[in-house]
């Protein structure tokens, strides 16, 4: 390699360090900067006192209140349902598939990580429709819809780090367990799980950012404008990122548009919240078995 070309990688490297800094910089700045004029307790309380609202003794009309808390409340129960399975799937895949049926799992594993999330919404729309013709009428596109669609939106996530964790295990850490007495399924509980319950919570928090983010799915499975806090699971709700969808798609005045800025930042120190809750308990869960290791 000559000085020119190693000049020129280095070059490379450096410019492309400092975009990858610098690009998310001046998104933040941006958005620091037309959002925080917007942050008071009007946007999202409206006229509501604070504390009837926390309290949920008084229902907040034109405020973000109903979408926080739905899309809390979306983002935490699609994990719920997603985090079993794609546990589960992921210990399948590394420990007792059959070699020559692994291909072909990957590749629906692949297909699923792929299809594109207003598909996903789709098919959502479609069994809430189905249902309401033959199961129920009053089963409409609700929470309960959008939160499985999540649900399968991120499974690939979890069941992929799972996997690939327990598949690059050394040697040694896995067959410790067994050739103590114990059997694989307590192997894997009580060994496995445990030593790489931190990368697990890793794809977790994949899936908790994909979730915040995601406006195709629960656009066509149940969110709604002006439905308030979500009562049951088979009620409709608001969230945050259809807020800033449609306000920034249909405003009628600058001010309106701050309010999708200011609903952007809340967006955003919501996923900061649940992602900072992750790494303490990631963190947590590593000392801890370091400390008994």
């Amino acid at each position: 390699m000559n000085r020119f070309t190693e000049h020129g990688i280095t070059f490379f490297a450096w410019m492309s360090g400092i975009v990858l800094i610098g690009v998310p910089c001046m998104l933040l700045s941006f958005l620091l900067y037309k959002g925080i004029p917007a942050l008071n307790p009007s946007l999202i309380f409206a006229g509501t006192k604070p504390m009837n609202a926390l309290l949920l003794q008084k229902e907040v009309v034109g405020g973000l209140f109903p979408a926080i808390v739905g899309t809390i409340l979306l983002i935490v129960t699609s994990v719920i349902w997603a985090i079993p399975i794609g546990i589960a799937s992921g210990i399948y895949l590394a420990e007792y598939c059959d070699l020559k049926w692994k291909p072909f799992f990957n590749f629906l594993l692949d297909l699923l990580a792929g299809i594109p999330s207003n598909v996903i919404g789709l098919f959502g729309f479609a069994v809430s429709v189905f249902l309401h013709k033959h199961l129920s009428e009053h089963i409409y596109p609700c929470f309960l819809i959008s939160s499985l669609a999540l649900a399968c939106l991120v499974l690939p996530y979890i069941i992929r780090t799972t996997e690939q964790s327990l598949a690059n295990l050394p040697f040694s850490i896995k067959t410790t367990g067994l050739a103590l007495g114990i059997s694989k399924l307590q192997n894997i509980l009580f060994v496995l799980i445990p030593y790489n319950l931190s990368s697990i919570i890793s794809g977790i928090i994949l899936a908790i950012g994909r979730c915040a983010e995601d406006t195709a799915v629960i656009m066509l499975t149940g969110v709604v404008a002006m439905a308030g806090i979500p009562s049951s699971l088979l009620s409709q709700y608001e969230a945050l990122p259809f807020y800033i969808f449609y306000i920034s798609s249909d405003y009628s005045s600058q001010q309106e548009l701050m309010k999708g800025f200011g609903a952007s930042i809340i967006l955003l120190g919501i996923c900061v919240f649940l992602f900072t809750i992750s790494n303490i308990l990631k963190k947590k869960v590593a000392i801890r078995f370091a400390s008994h290791a």
